[in-house]
């Protein structure tokens, strides 16, 4: 019995130090204290919030049940739209299309820089004939406009005698036109009064015919002094007759149509005719330009007769062009708006412009290469290149350079 008391007692003292109610085996509580439960650390659960909140997160992207979906609708907000790699959702991607590149190429034509409309040959005018060079007015490089004088030919000085001839000439026959006004006016006059002295000369051998007629009837005279009387009547008649036709040349027509105011204002005609020959013809003696432009070149000088070429170059060297001889076998490709880069062994730089003009005609090749097996006899058609301003202000100087130039084309893949 002791020995069991004693392990009673061990087994009180145990269970009274523990902190919670030990329940024995048989269902009755240890001593006299009640029974007690195993108590859990109070905040345990939040270690299953983040869980949680994990599972929903992976169920609402998944699964997406009615209200979440009625939420996003409502808000606008999209699954995934706050990252660029979404996750779970399926991401509306553009797709972009690379568009079909085409090959570009170049077109190489051969070409020589001119002037906008080309370079202009000045020549000695339409019959100037032997004419030499009197004097040059202009200068290389200087810029004219159009009309003004470039040079005098030696010509020029009959021409100036033949001017002043024709305009004395055209004086005279003015004032013989005057003349003739005026003595037509005074022919009138002369005739009128002429018709008056007729007139009053028929009246007064009327009323000496009758007195004569009267004495007759009387025997008072003879018939022969009778027939005097009537003579003098007759001739009075006659008299007046001529006087109304001379006065009736002079006032059935206007004084301009005048038969000799016709003839002296034909006359004049003709001399001003003459005098505007003889001025055409003075332009036979100065040589003007005929567009505005700079003085490329002079050929002739004073005393020198000019020769075949010319007097001397002009051209618009403010815009300048270049023109390309493209084979016809490449000319499909070239249109007007392209690209083209013109380079030459003188040029530093690039020239750079578009094309403009393509010819119509095809040609034989003016420009071949330094290669002694290039093609010399080939095929081309021109092509014109108008300079961009920067490219035309260093092309100025450079009128006739041989280039090289690079057409950019563009063939479908």
């Amino acid at each position: 019995m002791k020995t069991s008391d004693k392990t009673e007692s061990q087994s009180d003292i145990a269970d009274s130090e523990l902190p919670l109610d030990v329940v024995r085996h048989d269902g009755s509580p240890s001593g006299n204290k009640p029974p007690c439960r195993r108590r859990l650390p109070r905040f345990y659960l939040l270690a299953f919030v983040p869980l949680l909140l994990f599972t929903g997160a992976v169920v609402g992207i998944y699964v997406q049940p009615p209200a979440l979906r009625y939420f996003l609708q409502v808000t606008g907000l999209k699954p995934g739209g706050g990252t660029n790699n979404p996750i779970a959702v399926p991401v509306e991607q553009t797709v972009k299309t690379e568009p079909e590149q085409a090959t570009i190429r170049s077109v190489v034509a051969l070409g020589r820089l001119v002037p906008e409309g080309k370079v202009i040959t000045i020549s000695p005018p339409f019959g100037a004939g032997d004419a030499r060079i009197d004097q040059i007015k202009v200068e290389i490089g200087d810029r004219v406009e159009r009309g003004e004088t470039l040079a005098l030919l030696d010509n020029r000085a009959s021409l100036e005698s033949a001017l002043a001839s024709a305009e004395a000439n055209v004086a005279l026959q003015r004032t013989a036109l005057e003349q003739i006004r005026m003595s037509i006016g005074a022919g009138l006059g002369e005739a009128q009064a002429a018709l008056d002295r007729a007139t009053a000369g028929e009246a007064l051998a009327l009323r000496d015919y009758e007195r004569m007629k009267t004495l007759k009837d009387q025997n008072a005279i003879s018939q022969s002094e009778l027939d005097q009387a009537s003579a003098a009547l007759s001739q009075s008649r006659k008299d007046v007759a001529k006087a109304e036709a001379t006065a009736t040349r002079f006032t059935s027509q206007e004084l301009e149509t005048q038969p000799d105011v016709a003839v002296a204002a034909r006359k004049l005609d003709a001399a001003i005719a003459d005098l505007n020959r003889v001025k055409h013809d003075l332009a036979r003696g100065i040589v003007t330009a005929p567009v505005t432009g700079t003085i490329l070149d002079i050929y002739a000088r004073p005393g020198e007769k000019p020769g075949a070429k010319g007097i001397l170059d002009i051209g618009n060297v403010q815009q300048m062009t270049a023109e390309l001889e493209v084979y016809q076998s490449e000319i499909g490709f070239i249109v007007v708006g392209q690209h083209v880069e013109l380079s030459a062994d003188p040029l530093t730089t690039s020239l750079f412009g578009i094309v403009c003009e393509i010819g119509f005609a095809v040609e034989r090749q003016t420009i071949v290469r330094d290669d002694p097996a290039a093609n010399t006899d080939a095929r081309v058609i021109r092509v014109t290149v108008k300079l961009d301003d920067d490219s035309s202000k260093r092309a100025a100087r450079l009128t006739n350079l041989e280039v090289t130039g690079r057409i950019s084309v563009e063939d479908s893949p």
